[in-house]
């Protein structure tokens, strides 16, 4: 991937990560159930691939970066 589509710093990257898992094990760990459950376990997915992948949408539409 070309280091110029990147648009996230190293500790966005690692935030989205930590943020995405907690989500993601809250849900899917019975920690919360219901739809606030079934939210987690979908919404969980997104920060943990953008922190992954260190490309973030939002920050392309708005033409915003945390990486310089």
């Amino acid at each position: 991937m070309n280091a110029d589509f990147l648009n996230e710093a190293g500790w966005d990257r690692w935030a989205r990560v930590v943020l995405g898992v907690v989500l993601l094990v809250l849900g899917w760990g019975g920690f919360v159930t219901g739809g606030w459950g079934v939210f987690l376990k979908i919404i969980g997915f997104v920060p943990l691939i953008t922190g992954i992948v260190g490309f973030c949408p939002i920050y392309w539409l708005t033409k915003f970066r945390t990486k310089r």
